[in-house]
């Protein structure tokens, strides 16, 4: 008998999938739990979750019905409250209607009744330059699967990952752990997350999804080994997650396929995005509008043309992007069958990009040291109110956050550094405050670092009362109160705010970054 007829069997066997178990409440998890509950193809579901100091509140939280997740994200809530039992009428009795198909646990031992187990955990880099990112919370919970697995379980690896790893350390961890041999006695696949925060339900449901299953022929242990579109484990995974799509649809492939389409769709959107940024910073030396420029470029349209341009920006944040090239270039190493052949000594084209979008904190310090030495002031001891925290526009997800970078820059520069952020409620060793009037009161400069909604409504004539007067002593016939705002996100209107008595500096304003200072008052 064939391995795939083996597995085959063993999932026959077992029937259709019921029980499903997902490691790691995060902003991947918790959405892709409450949908499998959702779901009438499914029983119940388990979302597991250690009992640590730092995310153990999360259990408490979810099985009474709470997000843990305080970013907007329409329908989460309802939906938690609706899986877990927690849906009350307008007379605050129990909704008849609802039980509770989904229990978030500690209880790792539970995975043993599980058809289909999940893992979205977290992989980041340390130290990119050297290539080794931080599998250890992963192969923790790779290795809770394997303690409990049973013949016939389906296990799928949602979190992004070097190609390679599920036919390689993933595999190897389960097979160690449980005694099983992955493509034979269970299944075994690679389904990416495809989500953005603000969107998570509706884009689990809509956007298209990549599974690919390890293959149970051949050499187990031969990681080139990845062919496997119809296994037994791609269809296992195709059957987990089709009830939970309403317009996307399923696309298989191999395993490490699946692995290299998720980092390489990440790696191509922060290229784009460094080109964008690139192209601000030479229109800012040319000065020119750079949106000008972007308009211009997007206005050629027609059949084979693509010139799609994003957005420039203050830096680029999120778990993914700042990493998933990295996952990229340690894969071709990993996984290669044969030599790569590429320019000799030439940097890898997607790792420039990404050194692009990390210096854009930097820029956003040069635009700040500019705008005040036109009002005569150093950084040295300025007051600097940073507006926005969240990586992601009206998100409260902090996570490789520009701000940060800009925030210890203008702290080693000598500034003094207030934080507003409607929608963080805290992040380890630096202080948010909700208070925007406290933030910007006394402020010589305001950097606006997010596109919240909040930061739209600004009005210069409210906030410039609220900031200190700056004295130009450079300058005779520039005399007047002038204050500083550096805007990262292209929120402001620059003209407003130029006549407003603010002394304005912009990502991609090379038309306006150099303008002459309106005399105020």
């Amino acid at each position: 008998m064939s391995n795939n007829n083996k597995l085959q069997q063993l999932i026959d066997k077992r029937g259709p999938i019921k029980k499903i178990g997902v490691i790691g409440m995060g902003y991947v998890g918790i959405p892709a739990a409450v949908l499998f509950a959702d779901a009438p193809e499914f029983d119940y579901v388990y979302g597991f979750q250690r009992d640590s100091k730092s995310s153990g509140y999360k259990i408490g939280m979810l099985n009474s019905g709470e997000s843990p997740l305080k970013g907007k994200e329409p329908g989460l809530e309802e939906l938690i409250s609706k899986v877990t039992g927690n849906v009350t009428g307008n007379d605050g009795r129990e909704n008849a209607g609802s039980r509770r198909k989904f229990e978030c646990t500690s209880d790792f031992s539970k995975i043993a009744e599980c058809d289909a187990v999940t893992l979205a955990i977290q992989t980041p880099f340390e130290n990119p330059k050297d290539l080794i990112p931080n599998f250890t919370p992963l192969i923790e919970g790779i290795r809770n699967v394997g303690r409990y697995l049973t013949p016939g379980t389906l296990v799928v690896l949602e979190s992004t990952i070097t190609p390679g790893t599920t036919v390689g350390m993933a595999k190897d961890i389960l097979e160690e752990e449980s005694g099983l041999v992955a493509g034979e006695d269970f299944a075994l696949a690679h389904a990416p997350e495809r989500v953005m925060v603000g969107r998570l339900l509706q884009n689990i449901r809509e956007h298209d999804r990549i599974v690919g299953g390890i293959d149970g022929i051949g050499a187990p242990n031969d990681i080139n080994d990845i062919s496997g579109v119809d296994s037994p484990s791609t269809k296992r995974a195709v059957e987990l997650y089709s009830p939970v799509l309403t317009k996307g649809k399923i696309i298989p492939m191999s395993a490490t396929a699946a692995e290299v389409t998720k980092t390489a769709e990440n790696t191509f959107r922060d290229l784009q995005i460094a080109a964008a940024n690139q192209l601000a910073l030479y229109c800012e030396a040319m000065g020119i509008n750079f949106y000008d420029v972007r308009t211009g470029v997007d206005s050629l349209k027609g059949e084979g043309i693509t010139r799609a341009m994003l957005w420039p920006g203050a830096g680029v944040g999120g778990h993914c992007l700042t990493k998933d090239t990295y996952h990229l270039e340690r894969g071709v190493s990993v996984v290669a069958a044969e030599p790569l052949d590429y320019p000799e000594g030439r940097d890898s084209l997607y790792v420039l990009a990404r050194h692009i979008n990390d210096f854009m904190p930097e820029h956003m310090l040069t635009l700040t040291k500019d705008g005040l030495a036109r009002v005569g002031k150093d950084i040295k001891g300025a007051k600097i109110a940073l507006l926005g925290w969240a990586f992601l526009n009206n998100s409260d997800d902090a996570r490789d956050t520009p701000s940060e970078v800009y925030y210890n820059l203008c702290l080693k520069a000598g500034a003094e550094v207030k934080v507003h952020d409607p929608h963080v409620l805290n992040y380890p060793g630096v202080s948010i405050s909700k208070d925007l009037d406290g933030v910007i009161s006394g402020a010589d400069v305001i950097a606006i670092l997010t596109g919240h909604n909040e930061y739209f409504k600004l009005n210069p004539e409210d906030l410039r009362k609220k900031m200190s007067v700056l004295s130009n002593k450079q300058s005779n016939k520039e005399s007047g109160k002038y204050v500083v705002i550096v805007d990262g996100r292209n929120v402001i209107d620059p003209d407003l705010w130029i006549k407003g008595g603010f002394v304005y500096k912009g990502i991609g304003r090379g038309d306006k970054n150099s303008h002459s200072i309106f005399k105020y008052g």
